[in-house]
């Protein structure tokens, strides 16, 4: 622009109309000569004012443009050094080799240049590892700063945006959070109390209740017997997190006068502005605590993130079979409208799982429907293979075991697909089923984690169970009585139960026993069931490998592992923190091994002081309170080590994220 302007072009436009004119005096010249010395006069005039003109303008021009450079030159060193804009030039080693003064200002030294622009704050190298012009918010000291790399140019810019982020902080801290706080078992403990305990008891919690929430500021009102509502924001219940929910504990600790610690469990719905949706959470959140035994709090957010607290109790036994029975004639109702019944537990399954299989599959048939256990031939241990050495010897009941692509040929509409011993998809035999399966039902002992089994029917999933198999002998019960258990069937079954409990030691109450009971009384051979679990000695001499690597992990936690190159399956490993656990000072043990060339086992138990079940969800795993387990890839002995203590650490401080 500024060469085509220099070039001057009007004076071209002026220099040919001055030749047009003369040419044209001329002319007129030879026809008048008055005529065309008057023309020629005007042409001249005409000619010279507007070369005089352009000239004028020309020099006024470039007279503005100078003035312009060197004022924009001057906005610009002006607003390099006085704008409220922090500039840093940053040399090939990240050294700081100029700052503008605005910069220098908001740091305490009295100059920046040759210090490392990683002193600033540590949230910087985020920045620019980026190989792209991005922008990111970095505290430094107790402002926080928009900043802006450009790695060409090797530039940062801060923009500061404190009073902005102070802004957003008041903004979601003062958005509104809705909790439902729920008395677990409330039926079950007040039921054949006298009123006036009864009164006492309610009175007691109501108070309890209502000074916690008048001590953080919210708003709680009772709205049922076993129910309350909440409603607060969301810098309180962060305050909340950090005291890790203590109403759960003084709950707990107020009521044991009675005679019953009455707990607390309480679903939490946050990030939302739609009063709807937060109460949808809260609703869901106490859904999936519930599923989880009680006694925790689980605080959702609208993108599904969970936090969960809590937990440091085991499910209570509930003493009437009303929901027993209620979901076996449910369940009875839904075989007798399948043409066929397809059972299905977890990958690598256990005795626990088989037994339940072979449970299930027996109601099938005691609804004159044909039922079949769905197995990978592959994936059976040592235990159940014995087991199924037994069941071989009956053509009858061992017909019934399918592979998973015999149960995919077989599967119709009407098909009744019936998970056991877990609630999680990524863990069934065959996920396929589950995508094919029209109408599932989902009965498990385990506690509830976010990953479920969508669009089920039917869900039968309490905690406070020993064991799958004794929801199933319960359910059993109350079929119709068509066919009676075999002996084999019977003994399948109690090895289940028998196994989950580490032979009626441990998560077992009243029911369990009933239920034990019940299979005696229909045959089951508890001589057989010994047979079973026997084991050689070749893995006796395995675990006690594992068990002198044990290292003490904060007050009564021990760890053990396997070597780095030994392969283990998991059964040795929970069997070698079962007997950890039976050692003196021992709370908890977890114990880690290798189960192929890229995953590694971890194995948790504990007598209840530790919730290894949160410990293992941390690291993508789950379980009970007392006995859960994780599957790592791509990882070695050692690192898992490190994260199984990192997880420990987060439990111990507090909740933990899913």
């Amino acid at each position: 622009m500024a060469t085509f302007f220099r070039k001057r072009p009007m004076r071209y436009s002026i220099v040919l109309f001055a030749i047009l004119g003369v040419v044209a005096t001329v002319i007129l010249v030879s026809q008048s000569l008055w005529v065309g010395v008057l023309f020629g006069l005007l042409v001249a005039v005409v000619s010279g004012y507007a070369w005089v003109t352009e000239n004028r303008v020309y020099q006024e021009t470039e007279k503005h443009i100078e003035t312009m450079s060197y004022r924009l030159k001057k906005v610009g060193e002006e607003a390099l050094l006085e704008m409220p804009i922090g500039i840093v030039l940053l040399n090939e080693a990240q050294v700081i080799e100029w700052a503008n003064p605005y910069m220098t200002k908001q740091m305490p030294q009295d100059s920046l240049i040759g210090l490392d622009v990683h002193d600033l704050s540590d949230q910087i190298p985020s920045v620019l590892n980026s190989e792209e012009i991005n922008d990111s918010t970095v505290e430094i000291g107790d402002n926080s700063y928009k900043v802006f790399y450009k790695p060409e140019e090797k530039l940062l810019y801060f923009f500061d945006v404190t009073e902005q982020v102070e802004i957003e902080t008041l903004y979601y801290g003062d958005r509104t959070v809705i909790g439902i706080l729920f008395i677990d078992n409330y039926d079950e403990i007040t039921q054949g109390m006298d009123d006036q305990v009864r009164g006492q008891l309610n009175s007691l919690i109501t108070s309890t209740v209502n000074h916690w929430g008048a001590e953080y500021g919210i708003f709680v009102k009772r709205v049922a017997s076993d129910r309350f509502i909440a409603v607060l924001n969301e810098s309180i219940l962060l305050t909340l997190e950090k005291t890790k929910f203590s109403i759960l504990d003084e709950i707990r600790d107020v009521t044991t006068t009675f005679g019953h610690g009455v707990t607390l469990s309480a679903g939490v719905g946050t990030s939302s502005t739609s009063l709807v949706e937060l109460g949808e959470l809260a609703q869901s959140s106490l859904d999936l605590v519930l599923g989880r035994g009680g006694d925790q709090v689980a605080i959702k957010q609208a993108d599904g993130k969970v936090k969960f607290y809590g937990g440091k109790t085991n499910p209570v036994e509930k003493r009437t079979r009303v929901r027993a029975r209620v979901i076996s004639h449910a369940l009875r109702d839904l075989i007798q409208d399948s043409d066929q019944v397809l059972v299905m537990g977890h990958r690598l399954p256990d005795m626990d799982s088989i037994g339940a299989a072979v449970g299930v599959r027996k109601m099938a048939e005691m609804n004159k429907v044909d039922g079949f256990v769905v197995v990978d031939f592959q994936e059976l241990d040592k235990s159940v293979l014995r087991l199924m050495h037994e069941i071989k010897q009956n053509e009858s009941l061992y017909s019934r075991f399918i592979t998973p692509e015999e149960a995919l040929n077989r599967m119709t509409d009407k098909t009744l697909l019936v998970v056991v011993d877990t609630h999680k998809p990524s863990l069934v035999i065959d996920d396929r089923l589950l995508q094919k399966a029209e109408k599932v039902v989902v009965i498990d002992h385990h506690r509830r984690g976010e990953e479920f089994i969508e669009n089920t029917l039917l869900v039968y999933l309490e905690p406070y169970a020993s064991s799958t198999a004794e929801l199933v002998t319960e359910l059993i019960e109350y079929q119709p009585k068509h066919d009676k258990l075999t002996m084999l069937e019977a003994t399948s079954m109690l090895a289940g139960i028998t196994v989950d409990t580490k032979s009626f030691t441990l998560r077992t109450g009243a029911r369990t026993f009933e239920a034990a009971s019940y299979l005696r009384t229909n045959g089951a051979d508890t001589v057989l069931v010994q047979s079973l679990l026997k084991e050689d000695l070749d893995t006796y001499v395995e675990r006690a490998k594992i068990i002198q690597t044990v290292e003490f992990y904060h007050e009564g936690i021990a760890i053990a592992h396997a070597p780095e190159e030994a392969v283990y399956n998991q059964i040795l490993l929970a069997q070698t923190a079962d007997i950890l656990l039976t050692m003196n000072d021992v709370r908890a043990s977890f114990v880690i091994g290798r189960r192929d060339e890229s995953k590694v086992g971890i194995s948790a138990r504990s007598l209840g002081d530790v919730n290894v079940q949160l410990v293992m969800e941390n690291l993508g795993g789950g379980g009970h309170l007392t006995n859960a387990a994780t599957l790592l890839e791509n990882i070695t002995v050692a690192e898992a080590i490190d994260q199984v203590k990192e997880s420990i650490d987060r439990i111990t401080q507090g909740g933990t994220d899913q």
